[in-house]
């Protein structure tokens, strides 16, 4: 019912084309998901069980994956053909401007060697959608399109939305091979996958689906001992949005502690090594072609100090604490270095044990940053959500392999 209570207001009141759209349909699925749960528990109250694929509660989820996600991305993505794209309309945007924004990234680095565009040398003042807040692999995902778009069929095909999908699903697979195909709970389902802001984000714009992939699969890659593979993997994360740099934290106390018979520092090696290495590769190149671009674009907007100002204003704390006053602002970065240390202390007198517990953490402190952080979204917040279920998922999996096996008669 709250996922209704979300999709239905988003279908009758939001601003933006596509999350009115992805409200109606949402607001179907969300519904058939409510009647469904209550029929259950009405069958199991009555001491009926329903049989077959109506009597699981898997079902809800199917609709919610269909209805909230796949159709309306695909109706979405025709519908940008109509080309409304950079119009200062967002009541016709059938794409967000991350989504735009990333594909002329790639465009920028075939042509230039840089994603980002030097704001000083436009001929006219610089806007919010002249800004690429995100690091340079982020890019990779609009080179489809920038590759082989150009026709209807072309930028159907290419959207940079079917790549961010594509890259979440091959992380989920590749995520639950490492943990040797655990059954995945409901609970883990229904929190990283059914809920308002993972389909959402799925229909209108992606990106932070693809890095949130790609963090639970380097936590994998971590509690299955493959530590530089590991780091390589966090370090596309980290060179495509800033914001989840402090996951690196838990995972080095986590690759340091995880073997149990002492401190695995060779492991931290590789980890580091391949973490500091591969972001260097991956940053360095685009740095110099532009270093004032980059840092503008990069550092200086996210925080607030760009030509432009960030539109991340979502009323989460830290925003509203900030817009009392100076004294506000600084009291939400006092907040934001409080749970710092915090992550810090809890780090160090429980460090994680194993991937749920790592993830967990991780999940705790990018909550707690979106939470406090001045200039936020809430759509940031699927990150933890994402972690979250991940953390039920990895449990399962530990729980299995903790397991004794059965003795042979």
């Amino acid at each position: 019912m709250a996922c209704l209570a979300f999709a239905l207001p988003t279908a009758l009141k939001s601003e933006f084309y596509g999350y009115r759209v992805w409200g109606n349909f949402a607001t179907v699925a969300y519904a058939l998901g409510a009647l469904h749960s209550g029929w259950l528990l009405l069958s199991a109250r009555t001491g009926r069980t329903p049989r077959g694929a109506l009597g699981s509660r898997w079902c809800g989820i199917a609709a919610v994956a269909l209805l909230a996600m796949i159709l309306p991305l695909l109706l979405l993505v025709i519908r940008r053909l109509t080309g409304v794209d950079w119009l200062i309309t967002p009541f016709s945007w059938a794409a967000q401007p991350e989504v735009w924004v990333i594909e002329r990234s790639a465009d920028l680095l075939l042509h230039h060697g840089t994603p980002y565009v030097d704001v000083t040398a436009l001929g006219r003042a610089p806007e919010v959608n002249d800004y690429t807040p995100y690091g340079p692999v982020m890019a990779v995902f609009g080179l489809p399109r920038a590759l082989f778009g150009g026709t209807p069929l072309g930028n159907a095909l290419t959207d940079a939305r079917w790549m961010f999908a594509l890259a979440a699903c091959a992380c989920v697979l590749g995520t639950l091979k490492l943990l040797k195909w655990p059954r995945v709970p409901v609970g883990a389902a229904q929190l990283a996958l059914a809920c308002p802001l993972t389909a959402l984000t799925w229909a209108v714009a992606g990106p932070d689906l693809a890095i949130v992939g790609l963090l639970v699969l380097s936590c994998a890659l971590a509690a299955t001992g493959r530590a530089a593979w590991a780091g390589l993997v966090l370090a596309l994360v980290v060179s495509a949005k800033l914001i989840v740099a402090p996951a690196a934290a838990v995972l080095v106390v986590f690759v340091l502690v995880r073997r149990k018979t002492g401190l695995d520092w060779p492991a931290v090696g590789r980890f580091g090594s391949a973490l500091v290495a591969t972001t260097a590769a991956l940053h360095l190149p685009v740095y110099l072609v532009d270093p004032a671009a980059f840092v503008e674009h990069v550092f200086r907007f996210p925080l607030g100090m760009g030509a432009v100002r960030s539109p991340a204003a979502s009323p989460l704390p830290g925003h509203l604490i900030a817009e009392t006053g100076p004294v506000g602002q600084v009291a939400a970065f006092v907040l934001v270095g409080a749970a710092a240390v915090a992550m810090i202390v809890w780090l160090v007198r429980r460090p994680p044990a194993n991937g749920s517990g790592a993830l967990l953490r991780i999940a705790v402190g990018l909550g707690a940053l979106i939470l406090l952080t001045p200039a936020t979204r809430y759509g940031y917040l699927v990150y933890p959500l994402v972690l979250l279920g991940a953390h039920l998922t990895f449990r399962v999996a530990e729980a299995s392999t903790a397991r004794p096996p059965r003795s042979s008669s």
